[in-house]
């Protein structure tokens, strides 16, 4: 066949990927095997051939004399015909192409993270260098970042090679361009690995922030928390608090982190400034200040609805400007949220109106006791209607359900606890649902079809047992997996890992399994977990993430009899907004009878299982119902701390945005130096301020973007925000998500003394099938000179030996 190019596979010492040989594009290659082909380079020169045996016949056949025989000719012409053929065939070039394992010229490609970041740790890079090129091997440096700018992740998806590999030098903390979880997903798709290097802070660095409300009511009390935090050798530092330049608290501490807590009232609306300030002798002194704004805007109004009187009515007194009623007025325009609390629903009022509230971006608790709900006459009401629970207990509906267990390598050291919470989560799921089980490292596994669990427990137990770990990790292949596996079904797909990939891909995938009627849930289970990573695919899927010691909650979610071994409430779902960070110590003795709806959240529950808290979306509105109390129809000890605060995030949850209503700059978040952020105005007319542009992006709404190049506190139209220093100062160490970078290409983790073992990594890389030529010209060429000489030498011999003329004047 004509060849234009010739290619052979390699990658490593085994796997194989195009990499293009050299070849005349006149030549003809015939492949004989696999791993061996022939061919010609100049195949022209085959012409000569005809044209050579043309002449040597004529000379000694076409006109011949003399006394030689017959048989003497036919035997010289064949042994001519052969040397010309010979030679022929070597001027015609031939060569084999033969695939054969060969060491080729090793070279690590070295990325050298220079941002001020890696200052606080030692600078190894050209000890690395020296140790990795006294093995023989090359290395070719490339400096990333520099000052506060760290594109780490730019840099290493733009030296990834196919089949190729990367090592890092660098704490990871990427400040601009692409994520480390785009360059894992990335060098995946390509079959490249990353290895890394990163070495320990030795100095000294400290720096400091401040978390807390970016708005709040005026007069109410609220809590801020600012943290001293860094690296290396212990030093003092003095932490100082000032809220609008008035000092509010003061520590001095050696250790990090330390946690410095306080609470402050504000008594007038507008911007106000909460500034952290550190006096430490450390690295850098960028970070030694932190400013945060808070804006301080009136009690949102709220309507309260009850025909009797109830110890929350005065709760929300405290934090909310509250009107009490009996029953819903028709204009509800003033308010941000209705309260209802163990009103029977034909006490309420206007239902029409409160509806249309709601529908129109309104918020609405429903707070159960004796008299709502079931002994309410809430069942096939207007008001029941717009609630995320249903009158009645109901019965438990079946559902499909997929287990999705992590056996990467990565969750190899704790394997034993993958199966040990896989078969917890199997224990909690009642017999009435249909369940399936997926296995999943870089890619996923049908272990065991969707079949009803009454049937089939037992096998799923021990396959979960025989399950074995290997390979690179791949969430989104698991969540994907165990979608496939449930096909056109609705149901959810409950994830168990350790949470040790990038999210992004993942949760893009969860949130379209989400579209589909497909929740995610995921649990966290192994040695080391990547909560956040869990959290966010949980979130994307409609679902809620669980660790390992929270399995039997669902049971309440999937079936089973409840939370054996829990006491009180429950808490169902702690990524949601109202029961983040809460703690719950309350009992209550009664709970009405509902069953949580399809697409609501279902937050808190009783001991038994009983619905105690839902939320959902209705319309533009936010909708909650508590349906936990006592017997006398209070709260009880929902009212006291700690258990207050799910009460005001449910109401908080209901109220939204405290400035949906009012005109002027209603949002201006706090940024970082070089870092944009969005100032939001709301009136009948674009705003007019000095070096600020705003665009129309909604009905009398106004945005504008402004980026600070300078930390510090600015006013655009007479509200605040802070600049803080540049992102490159906000942590130092190795960030986590190298590990995920390292462990989803299949890469090493190195030490600095490990250079010599880098450099025989690459040398044992670089062997690898390659396909080598050899030129054979040579070869034809010295058969046809042999076999001529010894030709000629024959016929000598024979005159010699017969002492007559040579064969009778043959040529």
């Amino acid at each position: 066949m004509l060849e234009l190019a010739a290619t052979v596979g390699i990658r490593g010492g085994s796997e194989m990927a195009a990499v293009p040989t050299e070849a005349p594009i006149a030549s003809v290659s015939v492949e004989l095997t696999e791993a061996l082909s022939v061919g010609l380079a100049r195949p022209l020169f085959l012409i000569a051939l005809p044209l050579g045996v043309l002449a040597i016949w004529a000379l000694l056949f076409h006109g011949a004399e003399g006394t030689a025989s017959e048989r003497s000719r036919r035997l010289l012409f064949a042994a001519r015909v052969l040397v010309v053929a010979l030679v022929v065939l070597g001027a015609a070039g031939p060569y084999t192409v033969q695939s054969r394992e060969t060491a080729g010229e090793p070279t690590v490609t070295l990325l050298v993270d220079r941002s001020d970041s890696m200052a606080v740790s030692p600078d190894v890079s050209n000890r690395l260098e020296s140790s990795i090129e006294s093995e023989g091997v090359s290395v070719r440096r490339v400096p990333v970042g520099t000052n506060d700018t760290s594109p780490v992740g730019d840099a290493v998806a733009a030296n990834l090679r196919e089949g190729g590999e990367v090592v890092l030098l660098s704490d990871g903390r990427v400040t601009s361009g692409q994520p480390l979880g785009e360059a894992t997903a990335l060098a995946r798709s390509v079959n490249a690995t990353v290895s890394v290097v990163s070495p320990d802070p030795r100095t000294t660095e400290r720096y400091v922030t401040v978390a807390g409300p970016d708005k709040a009511s005026r007069g109410v009390e609220n809590r801020f928390a600012a943290r001293i935090d860094g690296v290396g050798p212990n030093t003092s530092a003095t932490l100082t608090v000032r809220v609008d330049g008035e000092q509010v608290a003061e520590r001095t501490t050696e250790t990090v982190p330390t946690t410095v807590e306080f609470n402050h009232t504000f008594n007038s609306t507008g911007s106000h400034t909460v500034t952290a300030e550190i006096d430490a002798l450390d690295r850098f002194s960028e970070n030694d200040v932190y400013r945060k704004t808070v804006r301080v805007v009136e009690q949102p109004e709220i309507l309260y609805v009850s025909p009797g009187e109830y110890p929350y009515r005065d709760y929300l007194g405290q934090l909310y400007d509250v009107d009490t009623a009996e029953e819903v007025p028709e204009d509800l325009s003033e308010y941000y949220a209705v309260v209802v609390q163990d009103a029977p629903a034909d006490s309420v009022g206007n239902v029409d109106h409160l509806q249309e509230f709601v529908i129109e971006g309104g918020g609405l608790v429903v707070v159960g006791g004796q008299n709502s709900f079931e002994r309410g006459g809430y069942e096939g009401s207007n008001l029941a209607s717009m609630l995320p629970v249903t009158v009645g207990e109901g019965q438990r509906s079946a559902t499909n359900i997929v287990l999705a267990v992590d056996v990467s390598g990565s969750a190899e050291e704790g394997m034993r606890i993958q199966k040990a919470t896989a078969l917890s989560v199997l224990d909690q799921l009642g017999d009435e649902n249909e369940v399936g089980l997926v296995g999943f490292n870089f890619q996923a596994y049908r272990v065991a079809s969707v079949e009803p669990l009454s049937e089939n427990r037992g096998e799923l137990r021990d396959k979960i047992r025989r399950l074995r770990s290997g390979g690179a990790t791949d969430i989104a292949a698991g969540v994907r997996g165990g979608g496939e596996l449930l096909g056109d079904r609705r149901g959810t797909v409950i994830l168990v890992s350790d949470g040790h990939d990038s999210p992004d891909e993942a949760a893009a995938v969860a949130s379209g399994l989400a579209d589909r009627g497909i929740r995610v849930v995921t649990v966290g289970a192994g040695e080391r977990i990547n909560e956040r990573t869990l959290r966010t695919i949980a979130g994307a899927g409609g679902g809620s993430y669980f660790r390992a010691t929270e399995t039997t909650q669902l049971g309440i979610l999937f079936g089973s009899a409840g939370a054996p071994g829990a006491s009180g409430l429950v808490v169902l779902d702690r990524t949601h907004f109202v029961t983040s960070g809460v703690t719950l110590t309350a009992s209550p003795d009664s709970f009405n009878d509902v069953s949580v709806r399809s697409g609501a959240s279902f937050l808190v529950a009783g001991e038994n299982g009983q619905p105690a808290l839902a939320t959902w979306r209705y319309g533009l509105g936010r909708v909650a119902t508590v349906t936990a109390h006592g017997e006398d129809g209070t709260l009880d000890g929902l009212l006291r701390e700690p258990d207050s605060l799910l009460l005001t995030r449910t109401t908080n949850y209901a109220v939204g945005d405290p400035e949906r209503k009012a005109t002027g700059v209603v949002g201006v978040p706090d940024t970082r130096v070089g870092e944009s952020t969005s100032v939001t105005y709301r009136g009948t007319e674009r705003p007019e301020a000095a070096d600020v542009s705003f665009q129309r992006v909604g009905e009398e709404t106004y945005r504008a973007s402004l980026t600070p190049d300078e930390a510090g506190y600015y006013e655009v139209l007479n509200a605040t925000y802070a600049a803080n220093y540049p992102r490159e100062y906000a942590a130092f160490g190795p960030d986590p998500a190298l590990r995920t970078l390292v462990e989803g290409t299949g890469g090493e983790e190195y030490t600095v003394a490990q250079g010599q073992r880098i450099a025989r990594a690459a040398a044992q890389r670089s062997v690898g099938v390659r396909p080598v030529r050899t030129d054979w010209t040579w070869l034809p060429i010295l058969f046809g000179l042999l076999l001529f000489t010894i030709e000629v030498s024959y016929r000598r011999l024979q005159v010699r030996r017969r002492n007559r003329p040579a064969d009778g004047g043959l040529p």
